[in-house]
């Protein structure tokens, strides 16, 4: 019988066991998971008595003083085969290990790769001693090693297909040292993971520099140029880095820096340095809004006809084919997926096997029939719970597997629709944990550990990670900070947490594989999932190096049984050209290759247009209407001229849109904002300038209308004329706000003071943030993520370097120098008096005020501080947080203390380098 009710020290010694093993790493059958003793682990070996007082103390810990709820049991049918047998997966395992050492050209260090030794052994160092016989297939491709031919290829999720893009670009910029390569990312967080990866494997790596007779490599280290080393930089929205196109040997880079970075090598004429361009996703040239971009760089280096390499890759291709064909490349397709992933349907509480697409689609037509049919059959079922938080068959499936999952020691991701949908589920998975499941101290400690790093984040502790991190589950979104999902992303990586709840864009982001992988439904908000986006998702399930098996539950409700049947059975979209006239595409495509000078008279812009997707795709004669129509335009809006020789030219407008990284709709609608702002431009606030660098578009901004007119009734006389100056009507506001209906966008004038009223509420938002107020009070005033919020001032901070490039273009030098001034003042969220402070690490915003405030005026009193007498001040600066006892409030200040000995040392360096440009100007 089940027990029920605490668990007492009485219990505890009865079921005492000595000598236990560690079950970490090892798959249990779930009647074995079920049969472990409460307090074992999971993570470590667990022999000794827990005292009865600590005993009291983690009963209180975990349960907050509540009546808990219980994840409810999952059991096997009797006449169903257990499923939960990991044997005959883990001999599949055995015998590909052995692969390695029969075939020699899976080995790194083979000859034919010609790869530096050092490589391989920083390849080796990050767990990769060996190759996949897809891989060793793909990389010794006729063409493909030297860098003579382009490559496309696709490979399921967690099958590999980075190593080959790192291998190719890394042997041409090693063989090469005088040229570049781009590796081009879809998101910041893949470029940043990206990054810390590269930056392991080039390490200690040298080019082959010729020095007389010798190679770098063969030369004594005092002796080797100091360039030899391969330099990785990051290029992305929000980033510090400072490096130019000289400084760099890899840059990895979102679409748009990648994109801005030909350009400009191109009007460098430098792009001859360029020799491999690596596009990840390539599937995203289907994307909307950003696709377009990726499309139309690879067009022009096809273009150039220089000798780049690209290489595209993406696990959800369908037409490689034809890709391959664009971009004139080898392609290769494989299916292989390095470890076992098992597929379920989770409906009404029972469990059934899937095998293939076609399978699920029967067993999930034959569920949502009316008539029974005996081929269906669950294998496992999951007992209903007499909770009323758990009575929903959807919740309690989620919640048990998960709980399943971390009991066997293992990680489980689920993933969720929405972001209050995510903090609810986590909320219940970790209420559900069961009590003293988790007793070896390390583990605790490092969750303690955990909560503490998120407290002394400026931000301070979620509420709800601090109620769910101690119980192992934390959730991941875009409303958490950079430094939050950072933290927890690196908890869960090293078996601290074992749940995370994240929305989607989890899956297509960093790389967090589980053993199980749970999808609470197959809505993300209120539409269906795509095929696509469903294959990133469960593709999360297993990872070879981190775990030999993988399991993917698929959770739905009845409504969309049919739906989800279809789903599966759907093939993956055909990725298309994004220059087609609805996409508008084809004019920021003319328009960069006209500024850029790459086609200035009507014969080479079609041979330009020859070299895009779309010209393969397209009927031919209408893509010609659409080229002569679209270059029409661009001289009827001032973008371009065109002499009675047929000959076009960009006009100065053109070259300031192209270098702010604008559409050629947005350059217009900027240009006519920035020339109302030469006429009059409000000096006695600064609500104006604010206004002027909050971007054109931002998808996180809905207006809060009763917000925004508090917000508006509280601006003094030079808002309220900035206000009116920009084109914002108060009795509009007013009447949003009593009606709470959104803004009409139907027409081109309604969607333009859409933007207009967009710009000034997230201008609201920067003015806070630069005037000291700390991101999560702004959140909290605005009612948004604080995750939004950071992400708004990150996006500020390059539109704002685009819009200097755009007044330096056109050369109004007096708004550039205004701007200027800001942007420094945007980076640090900080007034002008404290930019030198907000240089330090760690201070910023309300945090250099504090300092300020207490003598550390500038860099030299920072300097010349004891790292000790910081600390107090750094908790000031903390928000406001819950008493702590004892031996967690000295953990806290220790980690304050080693936060005040960076801050002391860095502002060290950096007085020392003011001394030294000073000492510099006056000689």
């Amino acid at each position: 019988m089940a027990q029920t009710g605490w668990t007492t020290t009485i219990d505890v010694a009865r079921q005492q066991q000595h000598n236990t093993k560690s079950f970490h790493g090892i798959k249990r059958s779930h009647d074995q998971v079920d049969a472990v003793l409460p307090y074992h682990c999971g993570f470590q070996e667990v022999s000794n008595v827990i005292p009865a007082q600590e005993v009291l103390k983690r009963q209180r810990l975990h349960a907050g003083g509540k009546n808990r709820i219980e994840a409810s049991k999952i059991c096997s049918l009797a006449n169903s085969p257990d499923i939960s047998n990991s044997e005959q997966p883990l001999r599949r395992i055995s015998a590909l290990a052995t692969r390695p050492s029969q075939n020699p050209l899976l080995s790194l260090s083979h000859p034919r790769y010609a790869l530096p030794e050092r490589l391989v052994i920083n390849f080796a160092s990050l767990g990769i001693n060996s190759i996949y016989p897809w891989q060793s297939s793909c990389l010794l491709g006729r063409g493909l090693l030297n860098g003579q031919k382009n490559l496309v290829y696709t490979a399921p999720t967690g099958g590999g297909k980075s190593l080959v893009a790192d291998v190719l670009m890394l042997k041409r910029i090693i063989e090469n040292p005088t040229k570049k390569a781009i590796l081009v990312l879809p998101y910041v967080a893949l470029v940043q993971e990206k990054l810390k990866w590269l930056r392991k494997v080039v390490e200690g790596v040298e080019k082959s520099v010729s020095v007389g007779s010798q190679t770098s490599s063969q030369l004594p280290v005092w002796r080797r140029p100091h360039n030899s080393s391969v330099r990785v930089v990051g290029f992305f929205g929000g980033s510090k880095a400072r490096a130019s196109w000289s400084d760099v040997d890899v840059a990895v880079c979102t679409i748009e820096k990648a994109n801005a970075l030909v350009n400009t090598a191109i009007e460098e004429c430098t792009i001859n340095n360029l020799r491999v361009v690596v596009l990840d996703e390539l599937h995203m040239i289907n994307d909307d809004h950003r696709g377009y971009l990726m499309e139309l760089m690879a067009s022009k280096l096809l273009s150039l006809e220089s000798s780049v390499q690209i290489v595209g890759m993406s696990a959800t291709l369908t037409n490689t084919g034809v890709l391959a064909e664009w971009l004139d490349a080898k392609y290769y397709n494989t299916k292989y997926v390095p470890v076992p992933i098992e597929e379920y349907l989770v409906y009404d509480c029972s469990i059934y096997p899937v095998s293939t697409s076609s399978a699920f689609f029967k067993t999930a037509s034959q569920l949502n029939s009316t008539q029974p049919w005996s081929g269906v059959c669950p294998t496992r079922v999951i007992q209903s719970s007499e909770h009323r938080e758990l009575r929903n068959s959807l919740i309690i499936a989620v919640v048990s597997l998960a709980i399943e999952t971390a009991k066997a020691g293992y990680g489980a991701l689920i993933f969720c629709s929405g972001r209050q949908g995510c903090q609810s589920t986590a909320s219940l998975v970790s209420e559900a944990m069961p009590v003293l499941f988790d007793v070896d101290e390390k583990v605790l400690d490092r969750r303690k550990d955990v909560i503490s790093e998120l407290r002394s984040l400026p931000v301070g502790l979620d509420e709800t990670l601090d109620k769910t991190v101690m119980k192992g589950v934390a959730f991941h979104h875009a409303g958490l900070t950079v430094e939050e999902r950072d933290i927890i992303a690196e908890a869960y990586d090293k078996g601290i947490i074992s749940v995370i709840v994240a929305t989607c864009s989890l899956a297509a982001g960093i790389n967090l594989p589980a053993r199980r992988v749970i999808l609470q439904g197959a809505r993300m908000g209120r539409d269906l999932i795509g095929p696509a986006m469903l294959r990133q998702m469960r593709g999360r399930a297993g990872r070879k190096g981190k775990d030999e098996f993988g399991e993917s539950y698929l959770c739905c409700q009845k409504a969309d049984l049919e739906e989800v049947a279809q789903l599966l059975e759907a093939d993956l979209p055909m990725v298309e050209s994004s220059l087609t006239p609805e996409k508008r595409g084809i004019k920021r495509a003319l328009l960069e290759v006209i500024t850029v000078r790459l086609a200035t008279h009507m014969t080479a812009i079609q041979d330009y247009v020859q070299k895009t997707l779309l010209y393969r795709t397209m009927d031919r004669t209408l893509l010609d209407t659409m080229v002569s129509k679209s270059l029409e335009e661009l001289i009827e809006s001032g973008l371009a001229t065109v002499d009675n020789f047929g000959s076009y030219e960009a006009t100065l407008l053109s070259q300031a849109t192209v270098a702010s990284y604008l559409t050629p709709e947005d350059g217009i609608f900027l240009h006519g904002e920035l020339r109302r702002a030469l006429r009059a431009f409000v000096m006695d606030g600064e609500m104006h300038i604010f206004y002027t660098f909050t971007p054109l578009y931002n998808s996180q901004t809905d207006i809060n209308w009763p917000i925004f007119r508090r917000e508006m009734e509280s601006l003094d006389e030079s808002g309220l004329r900035v206000l009116e100056f920009v084109g914002v009507n108060p009795g509009l506001v007013n009447r949003m706000a009593n009606s709470a209906k959104p803004l009409p966008e139907s027409t081109a004038s309604e969607i333009r003071t859409a933007r207009i009223y967009r710009r000034f509420y997230a201008a609201l938002q920067l003015r806070d943030l630069c005037n000291e107020t700390p991101v999560h009070l702004v959140a909290h005033k605005f009612d948004v993520p604080r995750g939004f919020v950071q992400t708004l001032a990150q996006i500020c901070e390059g539109f704002a370097a685009g819009m200097i490039n755009f007044c330096e273009k056109m050369g109004w030098g007096m708004l550039k120098a205004a701007l200027e001034h800001v942007i420094d003042r945007l980076k640090a969220g900080a007034k002008a008096d404290l930019l030198d402070l907000a240089k330090i690490p760690f201070v910023k915003s309300r945090t250099a005020r504090v300092f300020w405030e207490n003598g550390y005026k500038g860099l030299r009193t920072v300097a010349e501080a004891e790292a000790k007498d910081l600390v107090a001040i750094l908790l000031l600066a903390q928000p406001k947080k819950s008493r702590l006892d004892a031996d967690e409030e000295a953990k806290y200040h220790q980690k304050l203390l080693l936060k005040a000995e960076i801050i002391v040392g860095a502002a060290n360096r950096l007085w020392d380098q003011q001394q030294q440009i000073e000492i510099g100007a006056d000689l």
